[in-house]
């Protein structure tokens, strides 16, 4: 499957360039399991790749020029000059890879031009890092092709810094390191703060459950102000509380601090949400260590309330997956990604996915939404090179 996908990409790349690329590529997307908006706050995450990828051709070039095209958008080859790459100036999806060359100049790397052809499989908008899968494949390639001897936590840094900086995005560092990292049948316990890494085992077929990935089709952006709104609420918390983020703040000390808060509501909704993310990590990576995995799904379900309630971000299309799909007797299920539209997650036996499927088709229906796309997550490669 691979070779023949990487085939096919450098064979247009030829098309479009003239003479064959360099290399291939691959990078995922990611589900996150559990953790939502904690990586801001130097806390937790457990996210997993997916099999879906953005697959990138690329070669060198040596007079400063970018030439960028998709394959998944109806336009010509991009040509970008790389003196004239200036933050926040492109509102394209070619700010993600841009951003990525720009990133790596500024952090002084030789990186003299390369023309580069993508194709993506990762549903855009729909919470599954779409952006992050562009980002670290060009990443990954001009690495190798440049010799410039990064680690992988390395680039996954400089992907975010591309995105915050240059894209103008308030994302954390959980998307790009889950992309060059996660493991194949694992899920990366990460710890935002020191990027310490641990693959959990993770594989649900050969315990008999599934977990199923809705994407309810309403479109999210997290260049959006929402997004930022809650991580400078989130930061406002951490000052106020006199602790360098809100990861500091212990989960048994929680009701002490919320009363320290006093009447700033919307702050102390906020900080309420990620120490209690952060502590459904840490319970989620202790059952799955333990083999008990069918006991995550009360913490996702936990996890949802969370982001319905007090951090406000989901959306009547994700609450409705979730109520439909518990009442249709799914383990757990909760919202994933950002928020505001996007994804959400299923956790169920093998036996009622079929069930599970079908109830949430009809209940869309019957609500007037969009029908939802529905597929299976299975635990996945992270960024790779094909050939």
């Amino acid at each position: 499957m691979s070779e023949a996908v990487a085939g096919a990409v450098a064979e247009r790349f030829e098309e479009l360039y003239g003479a064959g690329p360099e290399g291939v590529w691959a990078a995922p997307g990611r589900v996150n399991l559990i953790g939502e908006h904690t990586d801001y706050n130097d806390g937790f995450v457990m996210p997993f790749a997916l099999p879906h990828i953005a697959v990138a051709a690329v070669s060198r070039r040596t007079d400063g020029l970018l030439r960028l095209h998709s394959a998944d958008i109806d336009a010509p080859v991009v040509e970008l000059r790389l003196d004239d790459l200036v933050p926040e100036s492109d509102r394209n999806w070619t700010a993600y890879p841009a951003g990525v060359l720009w990133a790596l100049r500024e952090a002084g790397h030789p990186v003299t031009g390369a023309d580069i052809h993508l194709v993506s499989t990762v549903p855009s908008g729909a919470g599954l890092s779409s952006s992050a899968a562009l980002e670290v494949v060009v990443a990954l390639a001009l690495n190798d092709l440049y010799e410039l001897g990064l680690k992988r936590w390395q680039l996954a840094r400089l992907c975010q810094r591309a995105e915050n900086v240059y894209v103008g995005a308030p994302t954390g560092i959980m998307d790009q390191t889950a992309s060059a990292c996660c493991e194949s049948g694992h899920a990366l316990f990460l710890d935002t703060r020191d990027l310490s890494q641990k693959q959990i085992p993770f594989d649900l077929a050969a315990e008999g459950m599934r977990l199923l990935v809705v994407d309810t089709q309403v479109k999210h952006a997290h260049s959006d102000g929402e997004y930022g709104k809650r991580r400078a609420g989130c930061e406002k918390g951490a000052a106020l509380l006199g602790v360098d983020a809100l990861r500091d703040v212990p989960y048994a000390d929680l009701d002490a601090a919320l009363e320290r808060l006093g009447d700033e509501e919307e702050v102390r909704r906020l900080v309420r949400h990620v120490v209690t993310e952060d502590e459904r990590v840490e319970r989620v990576v202790s059952l799955l260590e333990s083999g008990d995995t069918r006991a995550i799904g009360p913490v996702l379900v936990a996890g949802h309330a969370s982001l319905r309630d007090d951090f406000r971000i989901s959306c009547p299309e994700l609450d409705l997956v979730v109520d439909t799909a518990l009442a249709a007797g799914a383990l757990g299920a909760r919202m994933t990604g950002g928020g505001f539209g996007g994804s959400a997650i299923v956790l169920a036996d093998a036996a009622e996915v079929d069930t599970i499927t079908k109830s949430v088709q009809e209940a869309f229906a019957a609500a007037g939404f969009t029908a939802p796309r529905v597929f299976e997550a299975v635990p996945s490669a992270g960024a790779r090179r094909l050939r």
